[in-house]
């Protein structure tokens, strides 16, 4: 039988110590780009295989990462686990990935379960009912490392990476009004989660450019993040019902987009009788009938930069007390529908 090499092997033939070897396949932040570059070529020049489970138990860790979300179906979250798991299997890490559905029972049962399976950090998104954080700040404050992605909270100081929810919701916003509408409703997620506010805050800036009055009776908020079909037909029939009914509709959400325009259609309403714009990362969406302009987000960027934020807090050998807050800019699709110069993308 051929013997598999050791850490102590690689050590031997490079001179270095088996430590430094250990730390080198891990990407510990302590060792040099030079030594890192050595290290794993002679690695995979002798086909080594880090054996992860002597490595754990060593170190006390798990080598996986825990991922909390709203559901895997919804095209933004899938983008974002595709650049989480970019970057967490080259780091050695592996990925358990856990769906709230929106609820926050869910998310409250899925964040212990993952806690009691004894895994390095949590990648959280917020559910869209959730409104107690305890359940996270508990683990927060015994040392588990958390970040948070695209739906933040401020409650808890650590890094976080989210989307200009203003410049989309202010550029969608802005897209029917440049279309010649006047009544432009808004259908907003929960009211408590970050990119509601901060969606909510665009759609009035882009109101109040155009010097048109804001109407606070056409903001509707799906406090279950658009898990219940009925909440969204119920707001449709809510505007139907209006004395002055909207002549546009900005969505503020994925879920809620696709849930609009099946709302749509079983009230048969003309597409041709209201503009829409919304958030949306579906591959397919140029397809969905009645097209809309919608707001792209960069998912996969931020589940890497997300990821790398955690492994950071993981690997350090020292308590983090700065923390970073990345935002990255949304591109606006313009479809030729609902804009009055064709379509066209605004970066």
């Amino acid at each position: 039988m051929i013997k598999s090499a050791t850490l102590k092997d690689i050590a031997t033939a490079l001179g270095l110590s088996p430590s430094t070897v250990s730390r080198a396949l891990r990407d510990g932040y302590e060792i040099s780009v030079e030594t890192k570059q050595k290290v794993n070529d002679y690695a995979k020049k002798i086909n080594y295989n880090c054996n992860l489970v002597a490595l754990s138990l060593k170190n006390r860790r798990s080598y996986s990462i825990g991922v909390v979300l709203c559901e895997v179906s919804n095209n933004f979250f899938s983008q974002t686990i595709n650049g989480i798991e970019s970057i967490a299997y080259e780091k050695g890490y592996n990925v358990i990935i856990s769906q709230s559905h929106d609820s926050y029972e869910r998310e409250v049962m899925n964040v212990n379960h993952l806690a009691n399976r004894s895994v390095d950090g949590l990648l959280i998104s917020m559910a869209a009912e959730t409104a107690d954080f305890s359940h996270i700040t508990d683990l927060h404050e015994k040392g588990l490392p958390i970040v948070f992605f695209d739906r933040i909270i401020d409650e808890i100081e650590t890094h976080k990476v989210t989307s200009n929810n203003f410049q989309g919701s202010f550029q969608a916003t802005e897209a029917l009004i440049k279309a010649g509408k006047t009544r432009i409703a808004h259908l907003a997620n929960s009211p408590q989660l970050s990119i509601t506010k901060e969606r909510l805050s665009g759609y009035k800036a882009a109101l109040e450019k155009y010097n048109i009055e804001f109407n606070p009776a056409y903001v509707k908020h799906c406090h279950h993040g658009g898990r219940l079909q009925h909440e969204i037909e119920d707001v449709v029939k809510a505007f139907l019902q209006m004395e002055e009914k909207p002549d546009a509709v900005f969505v503020a959400s994925d879920r809620l987009s696709v849930c609009f325009l099946t709302a749509i259609k079983n009230f048969n309403i003309d597409p041709g009788e209201i503009g829409i714009a919304g958030f949306s990362n579906s591959d397919v969406i140029e397809l969905m009938q009645p097209s809309f302009s919608y707001v792209r987000q960069s998912a996969f960027e931020m589940g890497q930069v997300a990821t790398q934020m955690l492994i950071q807090l993981i690997e350090s050998k020292h308590p983090v007390t700065e923390f970073e807050k990345r935002v990255f800019d949304t591109e606006i699709f313009l479809n030729k529908a609902n804009v009055l110069n064709g379509p066209q993308i605004i970066r």
